[in-house]
Order: structure tokens, then C-alpha cells, then sequence
């Protein structure tokens, strides 16, 4: 139940401030800004929660750590059911601080929300979405995948986790306002109206689709553990004569 209460913490703070960024102060801080934003608060969260939870905060890190034979499958329900409840909780207090300026209106500004074509930012198409969703999503397990490997050096997950998702937010904000996350797609969708939710499908399959693609890749290239072979255990353990003791 911690590391549920964990994911639930971690993916509220990761909504709270990189959508909170993108609704509250974008017309100040541009893409650059909201990027910075979701990758610090992903980069924060890594170190907090990590020993508690692993701070997956996201569906598709669950399901490509599952994939990767990272992670059991009887734990993802709870992790899934978590990191919605934290993105819906964080748009819920979003939305009260929002609407605390005058002609606040979610449907109209799209409260941070996930879309294509006239709901892309720049009106990309349903297609480029699609495309843009799977390879940055893989882009964004991959490298969770190589940065919590046994070989990785030790403590620098989480920097090279919070950079990624700075990058990618910058490659794709201007596509469809980068999601990578069904849960923090899920979130604000909910107070921005019908039209975001119609859209909601493709911010949680493609996701799904790139940690799968990223897990698969991720077993094509890794290194595994040299074996060693059966003379060099026999050499590396004491002998049963060397361990009598001489009367």
C-alpha cells in the first residue's frame, strides 16, 4: 500500500507541475518552460519516491518494466489504479486554482490537455500524433530500462530520466501537447471537455504501444551477464581438501 500511496504522491506532483506549468504560466514560460517543468518534477519524484515505489508515475513505465521482467504483473492493477487517481486528483486541484482567474474556462483553453489535429497546437495530424506518441513514449522506457540497469552507474536514474523527458516534451509539445503517460492524459482530459476525451484513445494506446516496442528493443540490445563456466567455479571455490584442517 506505500509504494501505491507512493505512485498515487509522484504522478500528482508530476500533473500538478508540468500541467499546472502549461495552464498557469505557459503564456510566460513557452514550451521551453513547460518542458523544464514536467522533466524537473519527474527528475524530483525519481529520488523521493524511487526507494518506495521505483516512481514508475506512469502506465506505460509499468508496463515496459513488466515487459523487461522487471516488475510483476500482480502489481500492476495497483500501480495503473494509483497513478490515475494522482493525474485526476492534481487536475481537480489544478482547476480550483485555475478558475480562480476571471473567464477561466478548461473547455475553451484545454487545460493542458492532449489532442490532434484542431486540437494540436500546431494541427497535427491524427496520424503524426500517433507516430510522435509511440517513438517518444519508447524513447522515454528505454531509457528508464538502461539508466535502472545493474550496470548503470549508480545514483544518475533519475538525471537521465528527468533530461529525457525534458527532450521529448520539447520535440512534441507543439504536436499534441506530449502525453508518453495515459494517466497524465487522463487527468486533465476529464475537466476539458468532450472533445478531449473523443481523443483520449490514442494518448493511452500509443503509450502502451511504445513501452512494448521499447521493452522489446531493450532485449535485443542489452548485454547480458557473461557466464561463467564450470572450471572457472571450480577454481573460484575453496576444495573440499583445502577446507580440513590439519590435526
Amino acid at each position: 500500500m506505500k509504494a501505491y500511496l507512493a505512485e498515487m504522491v509522484g504522478t500528482f506532483v508530476l500533473v500538478l507541475g508540468g500541467v499546472g506549468s502549461a495552464v498557469l504560466a505557459g503564456g510566460h514560460i513557452g514550451f521551453l518552460g513547460v518542458a523544464l517543468a514536467f522533466g524537473l518534477s519527474l527528475l524530483v519524484m525519481v529520488y523521493t519516491i524511487g526507494p518506495i515505489s521505483g516512481c514508475h508515475i506512469n502506465p506505460a513505465v509499468t508496463l515496459g518494466l513488466f515487459l523487461a521482467g522487471k516488475f510483476p504483473a500482480t502489481k500492476i492493477p495497483g500501480y495503473w489504479v494509483s497513478q490515475i487517481i494522482g493525474a485526476i486528483v492534481a487536475s481537480a486541484v489544478l482547476f480550483l486554482i485555475a478558475s480562480g482567474q476571471p473567464h477561466f474556462s478548461a473547455v475553451a483553453s484545454g487545460f493542458g490537455s492532449n489532442g490532434y489535429g484542431a486540437r494540436s497546437p500546431d494541427h497535427f495530424s491524427m496520424a503524426a500524433a500517433l507516430l510522435t506518441e509511440i517513438v517518444m513514449t519508447a524513447f522515454l522506457v528505454l531509457t528508464v530500462l538502461g539508466s535502472t540497469d545493474v550496470r548503470a552507474p549508480v545514483g544518475f536514474a533519475g538525471l537521465a530520466i528527468g533530461l529525457v523527458l525534458t527532450v521529448i516534451h520539447l520535440v512534441s509539445i507543439p504536436v499534441d501537447n506530449t502525453s508518453v503517460n495515459p494517466a497524465r492524459s487522463i487527468g486533465p482530459a476529464l475537466f476539458a471537455g468532450a472533445g478531449a476525451i473523443d481523443q483520449l484513445w490514442l494518448f493511452i494506446v500509443a503509450p502502451l504501444v511504445g513501452a512494448a516496442l521499447a521493452a522489446g528493443v531493450y532485449a535485443v540490445i542489452r548485454v547480458n551477464e557473461p557466464l561463467i563456466t564450470t572450471k572457472v567455479a571450480e577454481q573460484a571455490l575453496p576444495s573440499e581438501q583445502s577446507q580440513r584442517r590439519v590435526p
